[in-house]
This record gives C-alpha cells, structure tokens and sequence, in this order.
C-alpha cells in the first residue's frame, strides 16, 4: 500500500484550514484516512501549523510520500532536517547526542529568524496604528478650526447685528426727549 502525508480540507468557502493525514494514495482527498498528525491553518498571520513531530518523522522514515505543500510544511518543522540528521548518525559520521544538539541550534536559529518577523509586523502593526492616530488627530484639528472660525463669524455677525441695532435706538432715544 503506498501511503501519502497529504492536507484534507475542512471549514467553509474562502475559509478553509487543512488536518495533516497520513492515507492511501488511493483513498479520496478528505475521504479515509490512516492517522491524523496535525492541522495547518493557513487564515492566521503567519499560518498556524500544528504537527506531532514524532509520528510525522516515523511516517517519512517508513517512507510515505507527502505532497508538495505537506513537504513545505514538513520541511519548515524540521522533520527533514532530524531525518538527515538520524541518517548521518547511522553512517557514523557523528553521535546521537551531536545530532540532538545540531537539531536544537537549528530550531533555536530559526526561532530566532522567527521571531524577528513577528517582531518586525508588530511594529510596523504599531506604526500604522500611530500614524492613523496621527492622521485623525489632525483631521479633527481640522474640523475643530472650520467649528471655531464658523462660530467668530457667527458672534462677529451678531456683534455686528447688535451694534447696529443699538446705533439705531440710540438716536431715536436722543430725538425723542
């Protein structure tokens, strides 16, 4: 039986997150299925990706076929890497405790390169944040200006309205004594 690590759809239209499964290669795409060893949610920024590492390494050793994106996904968890790791152990190119140690600094490398990018869409998240404040803050500034000179010229044009009011009822004051 030849077994695939393949991705089976699940969720709604425009909306879909993926169960990491190991199955016949004959079985339909979200038909049966041997075992479930994870989920990749491609809607979240960066994709969520959620893979027990152990019994996905068991499978690529045993020699399922993945597909392209489940290799990608594989490939980025570092079940490649352990697996070309535990190769050289065999040749005896170097220990098993040189190859957990090689593995850590990998995932701990890129961990870091990971981090940097969520670091680095924090702050530009933050930015923008700060630069649409910035650009409300004026706009209302704006607005509080075009409120204020609209309200002078309105008291300016009473105060107008007033004075020549009372120029008029003063010299009929003046007339009438």
């Amino acid at each position: 039986m030849a077994t695939k690590i393949r991705l089976q759809r699940h969720g709604r239209k425009n909306y879909a997150f993926y169960q990491i499964v190991i199955a016949d290669s004959r079985a339909p795409r979200d038909g049966k299925f041997i075992e479930r060893i994870g989920s990749y949610n491609p809607n979240t920024n960066p994709a969520t990706i959620d893979l027990n590492f152990e019994r996905a390494l068991y499978w690529v050793e045993t020699g399922a076929q993945p597909t392209d994106t489940t290799r990608n996904i594989l490939s980025q968890e570092g079940v490649y890497m352990m697996k070309h790791l535990k190769g050289g152990v065999k040749k005896g190119a170097f220990s098993a405790d040189q190859c957990v140690e090689k593995f850590e600094a990998w995932k701990k490398s890129k961990n870091a390169a990971f981090d940097t990018v969520l670091a680095k869409l924090e702050a530009e998240k933050a930015a923008n944040a700060k630069a649409r404040l910035e650009a409300e803050t004026a706009v209302n500034t704006a607005k509080a200006e075009a409120v204020a000179a609209k309200k002078a010229e309105a008291a300016a044009a009473a105060a107008t309205a007033e004075a020549e009011v009372e120029a008029t009822e003063a010299p009929a004051e003046e007339s009438a004594e």
